[in-house]
């Protein structure tokens, strides 16, 4: 047919197998094409897209766009543009969390790096332009607190914790209930009973990503998540050497013993590229995490070099702004979406969990 011979019905058509990755159902029957504009061949579509889906979007509308290509191929041009669309998060686990995703960031040893990249993940999830919160689970050493530069007491109305909000990011730690410097010297039950009320207690509100900064180590709080809430899934962060894969194999063992989804591995401290001659040193060996990720059939996430400038941010408590320094934000903004995608492929295996939404 003839360009201008495209019609409003070919287009509307072509898109009712286009799916949204959201809820993996057309985009014509989940309402989400919003207008449609054909003028002598030249097609223009708005697609809305849930905030959710924010690491993505530009990948999305580029996919949308040559899926329109293929099934309209006299259409002189093609342009998606993408619009907010909302969809509400039902509520998950015995403690009614409306949450779309919560996602546990974990690593078998201390030292690796794991809140950095856990609160860095979050503010990369912020930046795309979904709705964030970060809960700090590690009771015994928590740093979140420190690495975004916050030390204030959450308030309590009705009964119900405020987080800290800082960055548009919604913050709970026991780093805010406890004194700077004390310890914490608790049983089991005292911990499961911290991070129940971290979890029910606290006014998150709607929140498309949840992350959750576990303690190092095998202990029993991935027992309390899974038992309280159904996680999205883990990431597990670990340096190249052998010593701390090892620990790190011990941590994916213990997230599918409680039946938590692998999401994927984070290699940090891959390298460092020295500022002076921009020579590469593999100081703690090279592609250990990647490796390990393949024999085990973990999605590799992304890997973080050394990086002074991302040191210097966590002592100052500003993490924020390795999001903004374009040389680390690649690296954090490219795991984001790698998780993202983990979890739209774990949810193409369980077709009928779905996300919390309905099955229609």
């Amino acid at each position: 047919m003839a360009g201008d011979a495209v019609q409003r019905e070919d287009v509307e058509r072509a898109l009712s197998d286009f799916n949204d990755p959201e809820t993996g159902r057309s985009v014509v029957r989940m309402e989400q094409v919003r207008a449609i504009h054909v003028s002598d061949g030249a097609v223009d579509v708005e697609l809305g897209l849930t905030s959710w889906v924010g690491p993505l979007r530009e990948a999305i509308r580029t996919e949308c766009e040559e899926h329109l290509r293929q099934r309209l191929p006299s259409a002189t041009s093609i342009k998606v543009s993408i619009v907010p669309h909302n969809r509400h998060a039902e509520r998950i686990g015995q403690i009614g969390l409306a949450a779309k995703s919560v996602i546990a960031v974990g690593s078998g040893k201390g030292g690796v790096g794991k809140s950095t990249v856990a609160v860095s993940l979050a503010y990369a999830l912020r930046n795309s332009g979904a709705k964030v919160g970060l809960m700090d689970a590690d009771v015994y050493g928590p740093s979140v607190p420190h690495l975004v530069g916050v030390n204030e007491r959450p308030h309590i109305i009705e009964k119900r914790l405020q987080p800290i909000e800082k960055d548009d990011l919604k913050i709970m730690s026991m780093g805010f209930l406890v004194a700077e410097g004390e310890a914490v010297v608790w049983r089991g039950p005292m911990l499961h009973g911290a991070i129940t009320q971290f979890l029910r207690d606290t006014e998150w509100g709607e929140l498309d990503y949840l992350i959750i900064d576990m303690p190092p180590g095998t202990g029993d709080i991935a027992l309390t998540l899974s038992q309280l809430l159904p996680l999205t899934g883990a990431v597990v962060v670990c340096t190249p050497q052998d010593v701390a894969l090892l620990d790190a194999v011990k941590a994916i063992a213990m997230f599918h013993k409680v039946n938590i989804p692998m999401l994927g591995m984070v290699e940090n401290m891959s390298y460092f590229l020295c500022p002076d001659n921009g020579k590469r040193y593999d100081i703690f060996g090279s592609g250990g995490a990647r490796d390990k990720a393949i024999e085990l059939g973990v999605p590799f996430l992304g890997e973080v070099p050394i990086n002074i400038a991302i040191r210097e941010r966590g002592d100052a408590g500003e993490t924020s702004g390795n999001l903004t320094d374009e040389e680390t934000s690649r690296y954090f903004q490219a795991i984001a979406a790698q998780t993202v995608r983990s979890i739209l492929r774990e949810r193409a295996n369980q077709p009928a969990a779905g996300m919390g939404l309905p099955v229609l």
